[in-house]
């Protein structure tokens, strides 16, 4: 709290620097003085909207308003990017970022907005892995074995996601683009049916987000092959990389804050700071490990660099794998 008050303070004292009258600066120096919003694209109850009222509660808790989280689900999170958008620069309306919206740039070709020039970054929270899954009776055991099952059978070893262009369905045309294999794609309406289908053996991969997965890998009834990231993970230390196999895939995502573009700079460092202590915070950081996430943190700049790179990266994918949005 003496760390935030020493914020407040700071962010009160521009007009004695001269910085009175410079735009936003006088907004920001009595941010917050009201409520705020936090817009999630996506339904309540999901790890997004519970990465979301993590945030959010640790706003609450340390900038003395509250920071409401309001779910605006639909079009793959367009709708709330849309509102954050649109709305005032002001620092009440924050847009809950995750991977879709670097997807979701090369997926739509006609969006009411850019990302990239109308949203700008806070901070990354945190950073999601997937986790390639099989039925326990499978005859695959490992990558290799799932490369040269797809090898040995083109186009009829299935692979289920949560839906057309989501990050499952990306994350496994990276790994046919990349190891030169042929999975035919069964679209879900959301991965808990995608892996609900795989344990009753009617589709035979899932590269799944790994807070959907691993209960049922510790319960013994998925078996996994490998991660996405670039490292292996604590909570599944046996697990190899893809990338062991597949030289440089990498395939993780991410959750982290951004505000409309022209928000004040003080008003931006003042969240970042904030949310980098939250995220240092060992009972916030238990929380996103549960979540299936690694707690991130880091300057407004990095999270902009991550999301200008997965952009990239995912718009390569997308036209490579011919895909289209509903």
């Amino acid at each position: 709290m003496a760390g935030t008050r020493r914020s407040l303070v700071t962010l009160a004292t521009g007009s004695a620097l001269g910085l009175a009258g410079v735009p936003g600066v006088a907004r920001a120096q009595a941010y917050p003085s009201r409520p705020a919003r936090i817009l999630v694209g996506f339904a309540a109850g999901g790890a997004t909207d519970i990465q979301a009222r993590l945030m959010g509660q640790w706003l609450s808790d340390h900038l003395g308003q509250q920071y409401i989280v309001d779910n605006r689900s639909g079009a793959s999170g367009n709708i709330a990017t849309e509102m954050v958008a649109r709305a005032a620069p002001d620092g009440y309306t924050l847009l809950q970022v995750v991977t879709p919206h670097a997807i979701n740039a090369a997926l739509y070709s006609n969006l009411p907005f850019d990302f990239m020039r109308d949203v700008a970054p806070v901070i990354c929270a945190a950073r999601l892995a997937y986790v390639a899954v099989v039925n326990p009776a499978s005859p695959v055991h490992n990558i290799p074995e799932l490369i040269a099952h797809a090898k040995e059978n083109p186009g009829r070893i299935t692979y289920g996601s949560a839906g057309t262009g989501t990050p499952q369905n990306i994350s496994v045309e990276l790994f046919k683009m990349m190891a030169g294999v042929n999975l035919l794609h069964v679209p879900y309406r959301g991965g808990a049916p995608a892996v609900a289908d795989l344990m009753a053996g009617h589709i035979e991969v899932v590269f799944s987000p790994l807070s959907e997965a691993i209960e049922q890998i510790r319960a013994g009834k998925l078996r996994p092959l490998g991660v996405s990231t670039a490292a292996r993970l604590d909570v599944l230390p046996d697990v190899p990389r893809i990338a062991d196999f597949v030289p440089g895939y990498e395939a993780s995502g991410f959750a982290g804050i951004g505000v409309p573009r022209g928000t004040p700079a003080a008003i931006i460092d003042l969240l970042n700071r904030e949310l980098n202590a939250g995220i240092a915070d060992p009972g916030v950081r238990a929380r996103i490990i549960d979540l299936g996430g690694t707690p991130a943190g880091g300057t407004a700049a990095e999270f902009g660099e991550i999301l200008a790179a997965a952009i990239e990266k995912w718009a390569r994918v997308i036209k490579f794998a011919g895909i289209k949005a509903d």
